[in-house]
């Protein structure tokens, strides 16, 4: 019998109609044959909502009481869930964190999973009982509850897959990965298949199917995944299988085209060129939690002078800037804002240095400049005007042929 995890993100359970719905695709899974487990998120705006209360008292992610009041949100939907399920003629419960336990570390609001203790699903699975766990959180080793950050529930159903031999199933709005947005490009085609490493650079690169941290996680313990829509009838679902790269049939040379808004800049201009200084810089931000992208390094004209020049998001600029200028004193720190990342992403960029010649050369045809450019062995990313974004999306998805996959 084929063991599935089924994950349901925030709009697969946002009322009580969407709740009785991914219930009934549980519910045809378990008439094909297969063991389910279920991993739910919290009702979609319920945890902002959450967030807002928070912050009504001055709290926000970070704190510990705010990881126990966004902790209740997937309670609620987890117990919506069983009784939807047992309304659909099914034996289910509801699981939380503590009760495995799923075992954390890491701050508030950001933790990761240390290890995860899946006896009593197993006992409930063999009981013929659907265990539905409460997504996105944990305990401690002191035993205080803790969340993993956006898309936390992602990772727990890739770890609650990893720990019971399963595969994982992530049920969303969209049926399964696209080349690129269709809402800005509707010539974006569905990926039969795409590898764990195209999947991560595409999360990475501001593609929100699925969350970063959830498909590190299932690269590295080998977790089958697949991608499908929870608002199409059993069945309908064409989806999407995350694999590993070998066992994707053909090597596309750009398999999607991402983008990320709202980010900035950051620049060191002169600085010195030793690299105790970049050391220096970059351990301040890491201190202070804040998250760097692209990062590239110049000389200047003034010899053993370089120019240190980075991304963050634009909600953490103000604590970037006045963390550096705490911890550089008397640095030249400049910032801009109004940029965006766009990024090509394909298993194919390894074998062909003349991607990023025609990246430039489609973005100079579109009168788009480039800030910073940074590349992997799989992914090319620039920066470049927010307001330039979709343009840029859409001469690029048409540049490598992406409307005919």
């Amino acid at each position: 019998m084929t063991r599935v995890v089924a994950k349901f993100g925030g709009t697969s359970v946002g009322s009580i109609e969407r709740i009785r719905h991914s219930a009934g695709l549980v519910a045809e899974a378990v008439r094909r044959g297969e063991s389910l487990a279920v991993v739910v998120s919290a009702m979609a705006g319920e945890t902002d909502r959450i967030l807002g209360l928070a912050g009504a008292f001055g709290a926000g992610l970070g704190d510990v009481e705010t990881d126990v009041a966004l902790a209740a949100g997937e309670q609620v939907s987890s117990a919506l869930m069983a009784l939807a399920l047992r309304e659909a003629g099914l034996e289910a419960r509801s699981f939380q964190g503590w009760q495995l336990p799923v075992v954390t570390d890491g701050p508030p609001g950001a933790s990761r999973i240390a290890g995860m203790d899946v006896s009593v699903l197993e006992a409930a699975m063999q009981a013929g009982v659907i265990p539905v766990l409460a997504g996105f959180q944990g305990i401690t080793s002191q035993g205080e509850i803790r969340t993993l950050g956006r898309g936390g529930t992602d990772l727990s159903a890739a770890a609650l897959a990893a720990a019971l031999g399963a595969r994982c199933d992530i049920y969303t709005d969209v049926d399964g990965v696209y080349t690129t947005d269709p809402r800005i490009e509707p010539a974006a085609r569905r990926l039969d298949a795409i590898s764990h490493d195209e999947m991560l650079e595409l999360a990475a690169q501001g593609a929100k199917v699925l969350q970063t941290r959830s498909v590190e996680f299932a690269k590295s313990r080998g977790v089958p995944m697949r991608v499908l829509s929870s608002f199409l009838e059993a069945g309908e679902s064409r989806g999407t299988d995350v694999v590993e790269t070998q066992d994707i049939a053909e090597r596309r040379i750009v398999s999607g085209v991402a983008y990320a808004r709202d980010q900035a800049r950051i620049a060191l201009l002169g600085a010195s060129n030793r690299s105790e200084l970049a050391a220096r810089t970059f351990a301040i931000l890491a201190d202070a939690e804040i998250g760097v992208d692209m990062i590239v390094q110049a000389h200047t004209r003034t010899p053993g002078r370089v120019n240190i020049e980075f991304s963050v998001a634009h909600r953490d600029l103000a604590r970037a800037q006045a963390a550096l200028e705490a911890g550089l004193p008397g640095a030249d720190i400049s910032s801009e804002t109004g940029l965006a990342k766009v990024s090509i992403v394909g298993a194919g960029l390894r074998q062909r240095a003349d991607i990023a010649r025609s990246l430039f050369a489609v973005l100079g045809e579109q009168g788009i400049s480039v800030r910073v450019l940074a590349t992997s062995e799989i992914k090319i990313s620039a920066l470049i005007d927010n307001d330039a974004v979709e343009r840029a999306v859409r001469a690029l998805h048409t540049a490598y042929g992406l409307e005919r996959v």
